[in-house]
């Protein structure tokens, strides 16, 4: 993909951060019957935090990854993609350079959870070698732990 970049976010980009993490999820809300958790954090506080790194093309935001160095494994609290531009690859990028942050902090380990009905994300991490390590109730549905040994 030309034009692509990846770098961490400055405080005063809570604003565009929220409205790409509204945009990305809102496609989940007829799916699960409510908006996704991440279209409901407070993203002022979560930019001071957690890391957020950015995925610019051509200079304009497109994607997003939030992680935080958690006891010896790096935890992805949201990954976001613009909806126009998912299916392009941007997720796997995304969760490759996570790999990358997880080995340079010198965990092994990446956790995350995802909503059960998300069947699409499901996939995803899958096919990139995560694995579902349980799932638990979570209102009316379920939410799935996964886990990815790295390095």
């Amino acid at each position: 993909m030309d034009g692509i970049s990846i770098r961490q976010a400055r405080i005063d980009e809570a604003g565009a951060i929220r409205a790409l993490v509204r945009a990305a999820y809102a496609k989940w809300v007829p799916v699960i019957g409510r908006e996704p958790r991440p279209m409901l954090a407070d993203y002022d506080a979560a930019v001071r935090l957690h890391r957020f790194d950015l995925v610019e093309v051509l200079g304009q935001l497109v994607a997003l990854i939030e992680t935080e160095l958690r006891d010896g494994h790096l935890w992805v609290e949201n990954i976001a993609v613009l909806p126009e531009r998912q299916g392009q690859g941007l997720g796997r990028v995304l969760l490759a350079h996570a790999e990358g942050l997880a080995q340079a902090a010198g965990v092994s380990e990446i956790r995350l959870l995802t909503n059960g009905k998300m069947v699409a994300n499901r996939r995803l991490y899958a096919s990139v070698g995560y694995v579902e390590d349980r799932e638990e109730p979570f209102g009316d549905g379920t939410v799935v732990y996964l886990s990815k040994r790295v390095g």
